[in-house]
């Protein structure tokens, strides 16, 4: 990498930072967000002075060692204790709203990212695009960026912006100090004399440029490794969480050896990476503390002929090293934080690819027409086209109704897209096109229903507040489902998705229906754990449900038994190869 393109890289860089960081401080809190980051600087300039002060007093106090002057020494002392508290006060407060300020921004940033991830369905297209061919629009593991990645900007945005800050403004203070101590430097070259004022200032400058160059080459491989670290990090936890999730199924299919290889594959992922992590970081560590411990000493040992020679007094010599010491720690702010602008800098790129494919993503309107409809005229789709996210087209010009009263079996081959037909009369599948009228008071059941942890009257209402019902619909609703014995744990707490069976589970989501009575229902393989006499039963209910209330029913179904509860038929039938389109859509 040429340094035209680093310098490139930086600056986009810092402009995706200041993308990042711009929303906060402009936002409703923009004025408590300011004042906070107004005083922190202004500590900052404080804790700047009483190194000036301290770098002052250093004179004095080896001065008076050297003269042996008692009077000037305790003098002196009491003189750094005030230093010293005051150093000590400006850093705690300085702490205190620093943290404070990282908390209310990253407080701030994660309900902004978390409400825009979740309107308008951006959390399921974010999972929709990881499948299909949209590079550009598929990040990895958004739950890791939203509570990891945030709390790492934040942290560092803050703690490297003032020291950064810190850094300048010592330089600043410092480097007239030590050009004024340095005094002029002679030398002759090929006979030739020449006199360099402020020497030390030039000699700090040389020393901490070679350092900084030395430090970026040697360090520059970090970025990109810290990046991927926190990647297979986040893999290796997704699937920690999906080993939880579907413990039972994965006991129950001996599933465990391939699990725990699958782990293991992605923990040696981690791993691998880590390693090549810790080299680069021990050879960025060799370089960084040598540079470092060199510094301790080269003050002096430029010094000591002008020290040895009487020019300069030890209160002097010691005013140098300390001055020396200020601007040489400026100057390699940039060395000494490498590794951790390496992880600032991946950190900011994954919430900016993060924040780039949710604005892609909302912005990506389907080419669905859709319209509301009354319950007299139902539910009408012309032109009707599904596409896959790979851009397989899997139905094309389907013209399909249902009338107030009707009850639609869709039936076709497993994996011909049944569920993405409902997904796309529901407004979620983004890949469809054409025009839809669908009614209101609609409610679709799907195959595996969301079942969330806590009180079980909070599972059955879900996503209504559970205080919108009464005990005694909630009640009727769990027996209408088949559910009695649930119908005295409604302030149960509990992980129902764990604790119930498949068919628990599917007769919950049916009295959820029940529950809130819609018109028109869609229910994909809502029955399909279930047995016979079960959902016989469910269906009639159902049906007499949607019947009453001047609506319809569609569902999903493999099983011959339920399209006795049906009176029309919706086939998806396959076409043959190089026809374009997989299915049409055949009703009866």
């Amino acid at each position: 990498m040429t340094a035209s393109t680093g310098s490139k890289s930086m600056l986009t860089t810092l402009r995706r930072i200041g993308a990042l960081a711009a929303p906060y401080f402009n936002s409703e809190e923009k004025w408590r967000a300011r004042g906070l980051l107004a005083a922190i600087v202004a500590l900052n300039l404080g804790v700047v002075y009483m190194l000036v002060l301290n770098n002052q007093w250093y004179a004095r106090f080896y001065d008076a060692l050297q003269n042996k002057d008692q009077a000037v020494f305790w003098r002196e002392i009491v003189y750094f204790c005030w230093i010293a508290a005051g150093f000590i006060a400006i850093a705690i407060l300085k702490f205190y709203l620093t943290q404070l300020l990282q908390l209310r921004w990253r407080a701030w940033m994660t309900r902004s990212y978390l409400q825009r991830w979740m309107a308008d369905r951006t959390f399921y297209r974010l999972e929709l695009a990881r499948y299909g061919q949209q590079d550009g629009r598929s990040p990895d593991n958004p739950d890791q960026r939203i509570q990891e990645d945030m709390q790492l900007f934040t942290d560092y945005t803050m703690t490297l912006s003032m020291g950064l800050l810190n850094a300048v403004v010592t330089l600043v203070s410092f480097i007239g100090i030590l050009w004024g101590l340095s005094g002029v430097a002679n030398f002759t070259i090929l006979g030739h004399s020449f006199s360099v004022p402020g020497s030390m200032v030039w000699i700090a400058l040389l020393y901490c440029a070679a350092g900084t160059v030395i430090t970026h080459y040697i360090g520059r491989p970090l970025i990109g490794l810290n990046y991927q670290q926190q990647r297979y990090e986040a893999d290796f936890r997704h699937h920690l969480v999906r080993v939880r999730e579907y413990s039972e199924a994965i006991a129950l299919d001996r599933g465990e050896q391939v699990e725990h290889g699958q782990l293991e594959l992605r923990f040696g992922s981690v791993l691998k990476n880590y390693l090549q992590l810790i080299k680069k970081q021990k050879n960025l560590v060799a370089f960084t503390a040598s540079f470092g411990q060199a510094s301790v000493i080269f003050a002096f040992i430029v010094q000591a002929p002008r020290f040895f020679s009487g020019a300069i007094q030890l209160g002097q010599l010691m005013q140098v090293n300390s001055a020396f010491g200020r601007v040489q720690d400026s100057l390699s702010w940039f060395v000494d934080n490498y590794d951790r602008v390496a992880v600032w800098r991946a950190t900011a790129d994954r919430l900016s690819s993060f924040e780039a494919a949710m604005r892609a993503n909302a912005g990506a309107a389907s080419a669905l027409e859709r319209t509301p409809a009354d319950n007299a005229r139902g539910l009408r789709a012309d032109g009707f086209g599904v596409t896959l996210p790979d851009g397989a087209r899997l139905i094309e010009g389907a013209a399909l109704a249902v009338q107030p009263g009707d009850t639609v079996m869709l039936q076709g081959p497993s994996g011909s897209g049944k569920s993405t037909l409902f997904r796309a009369f529901a407004g979620i599948w983004p890949f469809a096109k054409g025009r839809v009228s669908m009614p209101d008071n609609t409610m679709f059941i799907p195959q595996r229903p969301y079942v969330p942890d806590g009180r079980l009257r909070d599972a059955l209402a879900y996503p209504q507040p559970a205080s919108q019902f009464s005990d005694a619909q909630l009640v009727q609703a769990l027996n209408d489902a088949l559910l009695p014995d649930l119908a005295g744990r409604l302030d149960d707490r509990d992980a129902w998705s764990q604790k119930l069976s498949g068919g628990e589970q599917q007769r919950l989501a049916i009295a959820r229906v029940l529950l809130r009575k819609p018109a028109w229902l869609f229910a994909d393989e809502a029955t399909s754990a279930l047995d016979a006499d079960s959902e016989a039963t469910l269906y009639k209910r159902l049906t007499a449900m949607v019947h009453a209330a001047g609506g319809a029913m569609v569902s999903i179904a493999h099983r011959a038994s339920v399209g006795d509860h049906h009176q029309r038929r919706w086939t998806l039938v396959p076409q043959p190869e190089g026809s374009g389109v997989r299915y049409r859509v055949e009703a009866t």
